[in-house]
């Protein structure tokens, strides 16, 4: 797999000399993979536009004829117009052109393995968001946070005859994509026939805003065999449509760009143009009642004028039960800076308790190539998190277990009262604070996260919303 990425990737460099930036790039080779692809499969492609006839052009010809191709494959019915809608050839110079078709069709590619060739893809698509241009990231969430966010999930279809999954700011598929990983991952590959149809047609569904993002999005998807329901929409300020969904994985866009309004939608209480807050009212509105959530949110959106009304709204609404403190860097290269977190909670309960890990503080900051992030991360924030039992269980069964876990913890360390409750360390989790030698190690050791880097928290709230 990495030959492949490798080999595709390092032709890249050549084409950033015909003017083709690293998206446009990862575009063409969507055009030009799907093709491929297509013709080893016997889909219905039109005769005079296959793969077959397209290698065997040269010169000017190949230009124009590619040209031509993708303004017809894009008015074609399905998945093909949809992913070749609106497709321009970036490509000035034909030996380029000729080039890359010849390095695509050196692979045979439906003769490889499922998660080859669509890890292959995902290998690209994370090149180029981390080596693209300034917010070409924007679309592209860490693999690694997205996987343990979904190992924490558990997104599994089988519950029910009706259970979605939806992403409504997709991006180029991730979180969906490894949805799906993780259940092939627990069955083993093995879905049963009765349920395999409906959950590779009728489970994922995803919003996409932008055009290019959904177009890789449905090429990622397609690529796991998967026939995702991708809209092309604002999820925020079109009117809310009549779909709900068991569970929403999802990373909004960072930043206010473009926000500069309020929404004018009767389902949101709370009227704000910051685009997080308005994902959050959103995010609750499209999940069924009892349905889950997990959302990732910049530290930012919750100092906003109106995020004290929202996460009111949030915690009466809903059972915010888990907040996740990402390391410091945990978006490098893709969007450097940006401090975040990920929030879970369940529809159709109050909160009551939060539990707060804290994989930020006395961690060495996330780096490109020296401290890059890793599974190990979020090793302990998946084996101690109290959020299985906080999603099957009531409230009044979760306020009972988390209090017998702190009363066995027996040598708990009291952390100052704050405005939400009283708050104490969790050292039954082993989460101490990080000393000053350990992250030393760390430093010296870039690829091993401090032993003992997160710790728990936990927040009780009564009768109303406090900012934590």
């Amino acid at each position: 797999m990495s030959d492949v990425v490798n080999k595709l990737w390092g032709f890249c460099h050549t084409l950033r000399h015909d003017g083709i930036d690293y998206g446009d790039y990862i575009e063409q080779i969507t055009y030009l993979l799907f093709l491929k692809m297509a013709e080893e499969r016997g889909a219905e492609i039109p005769k005079e536009y296959r793969w077959s006839v397209l290698r065997e052009k040269s010169g000017t010809g190949l230009t124009d004829f590619y040209a031509d191709s993708l303004r017809a494959l894009g008015k074609q019915p399905g998945v093909l117009g949809d992913i070749y809608g609106g497709a321009i050839s970036r490509f000035s110079n034909p030996v380029n052109l000729k080039r890359l078709i010849n390095l695509i069709d050196e692979t045979e590619w439906t003769s490889l393995n499922v998660d080859v060739k669509a890890a292959a893809y995902e290998g690209l698509l994370e090149k180029s968001a981390a080596e693209g241009k300034k917010g070409a990231g924007q679309y592209f969430t860490p693999r690694v946070l997205i996987q343990s966010v979904v190992r924490c999930m558990k997104p599994d279809p089988r519950e029910r005859k009706d259970f979605t999954i939806c992403d409504p700011t997709s991006g180029t598929g991730g979180f969906l994509v490894c949805a799906f990983e993780w259940l092939m991952s627990k069955t083993k590959g093995r879905i049963e026939r009765k349920d395999q149809k409906r959950i590779m047609a009728n489970t994922y569904y995803v919003t996409e805003l932008v055009a290019r993002p959904r177009r890789l999005a449905l090429m990622n998807l397609y690529l796991h065999g998967i026939h995702a329901n991708i809209y092309l929409g604002d999820s925020i300020y079109e009117p809310l449509r009549s779909e709900r969904y068991d569970c929403i994985l999802t990373n909004p866009p960072f930043g206010a760009k473009g926000a500069n309004q309020a929404p004018t939608r009767d389902d949101f209480t709370i009227a704000t143009s910051n685009k997080q807050l308005n994902f959050i009212q959103h995010v609750v509105n499209i999940l069924k009642p009892g349905g889950r959530a997990a959302i990732v949110l910049p530290d930012n959106c919750l100092f906003e004028d109106k995020a004290g009304e929202v996460l009111e709204i949030l915690t009466q609404d809903c059972n915010l039960h888990t907040i996740l403190r990402l390391p410091r860097g945990t978006f490098t290269p893709y969007s450097q800076g940006v401090k975040a977190n990920v929030i879970f909670f369940q529809k159709g309960m109050p909160t009551e308790n939060i539990w707060i890990f804290d994989a930020r503080s006395n961690v060495p900051g996330i780096t490109k190539k020296e401290r890059p992030l890793t599974a190990m991360h979020f090793e302990e924030f998946e084996v101690s998190s109290p959020q299985d039992v906080l999603t099957l269980l009531s409230m009044k069964k979760c306020q009972h277990i988390s209090e017998r876990v702190q009363t066995k913890a027996g040598d708990q360390a009291s952390m100052p009262a704050g405005p939400g409750g009283q708050i104490s360390e969790r050292p039954s989790e082993r989460a101490a604070k990080t000393s000053d030698s350990e992250a030393e190690r760390c430093i010296r050791q870039p690829h091993s996260p401090p032993q003992r880097a997160g710790h728990w928290a936990h927040c009780s709230l009564k009768n109303e919303y406090r900012t934590l």
